[in-house]
């Protein structure tokens, strides 16, 4: 069920939080929705929901767990969906994928009180004068 990754991306920290979020879904999904198989279709949605905020997350390899993220990406209703499935599978990852448990929790303490820098590209053009022919703010 996890996704085929490049080689150089299946260490990244990016990488690991999807595969935790998969794990972790796969978790509650099994328990609360259906016995066996693939996710039901409104855990698929939660899970590509959570693949696209983290491809945009701005902190990329510098990401915090989302706990302890200074920015919440997620739209309220994701957000309580994705923490009652957290309360629900969290303890049982140390027994169905004890080492991406173990790594999730390292990532949480070791990023603890560290606040990242986000990474915007740089913006294409400089910033257009104002009307009034005064200079752009930030250049005298």
């Amino acid at each position: 069920m996890l996704r085929s990754m490049a080689t150089a991306e299946v260490n990244s920290r990016i990488a690991r939080e999807r595969r935790t979020m998969e794990a972790m879904l796969a978790i509650y999904c099994r328990d609360k929705h259906r016995p066996a198989g693939d996710l039901c279709p409104a855990c698929r949605r939660l899970l590509a929901y959570a693949d696209v905020r983290l491809e945009r997350c701005v902190f990329q390899e510098d990401k915090p767990t989302c706990a302890q993220c200074p920015v919440h990406c997620y739209r309220e209703s994701e957000r309580e969906q994705v923490r009652r499935v957290m309360r629900h599978a969290g303890p049982r990852m140390l027994w169905e994928h004890p080492v991406l448990a173990l790594r999730h929790w390292w990532d949480g303490f070791s990023r603890r009180g560290k606040t990242p820098k986000p990474r915007r590209p740089a913006p294409l053009r400089p910033p257009a004068p104002k009307p009034d022919g005064a200079p752009p703010p930030g250049q005298a």
